[in-house]
């Protein structure tokens, strides 16, 4: 087995449901990195977290951030931030919620939209099913995807997702994606690890993505990604 990177998602893979990043992972993913395997971070987040979480543990392959939205990784692109996908359809539905869910818009969005430059966030103090009741009846509706990741509601532009970006951001680097492990635990993960050779979910992943998996882990969340790291690449 070859392994010429390691792609990991954050909350709920890399940290636990406190969103506290586990030390066991850290130390994995540092020990890959040593070894010459880098880490590239794909998430749902804003790009600064993102890029944080990066610098943080040490992780050399880049990032996927907003589920697909934003790439970036130091020393390409001129070291500024790419959006592979323009925000109209977004910002056509963010105005549609604003006029059907009135003050609970507001309420209910996620303080970070402000940073976030190809989707909408709301917080799970919204019920998905309210939001798509609200959203039946827009008339791009067949251009956006919903995610349930755990923590948050994403709205997205379906063109792109967490496997599409990291699928590019790899070709980019000259990576084969059948030597790619991929590690997640929730809805918005199920997409980059179908592009990825290994697929693995740590142990309190859905049962939907433990079904695609190659490897589902026995330890939960941050033990579960250094448990796979330990028994895959080093």
């Amino acid at each position: 087995m070859t392994i010429e990177a390691i792609a990991v998602d954050i909350d709920g893979t890399i940290t636990d449901e406190k969103r506290q990043i586990c030390i066991s992972a850290i130390e994995a993913l540092r020990k890959a990195e040593s070894k010459g395997i880098p880490t590239i971070i794909v998430t749902g987040n804003v790009v600064n977290y993102a890029y944080a979480t990066e610098v943080l543990i040490g992780c050399s392959g880049g990032l996927v951030a907003e589920n697909g939205g934003v790439v970036f990784k130091e020393g390409e692109n001129n070291n500024a931030v790419e959006t592979l996908v323009e925000r109209a359809f977004v910002t056509s539905a963010e105005e549609h919620l604003k006029d059907k869910l009135g003050d609970k818009f507001d309420k209910h969005a996620s303080h970070d939209n402000m940073y976030r430059l190809t989707e909408t966030v709301f917080y799970k103090t919204l019920d998905i099913k309210e939001l798509e009741d609200a959203l039946k009846d827009f008339k791009y509706l067949d251009e956006l995807e919903i995610y349930d990741s755990g923590f948050a509601l994403h709205i997205t532009d379906k063109r792109v997702n967490k496997g599409t970006s990291l699928k590019y951001l790899c070709e980019r680097n000259g990576i084969n994606m059948e030597n790619v492990m991929a590690i997640g635990d929730s809805q918005n993960d199920e997409d980059f690890l179908k592009q990825a050779g290994y697929k693995i979910a740590v142990a309190n992943a859905e049962d939907k993505l433990k079904d695609i998996s190659t490897y589902t882990c026995e330890n939960m969340f941050g033990d579960g990604v250094a448990e796979a790291i330990e028994k895959f690449a080093l």
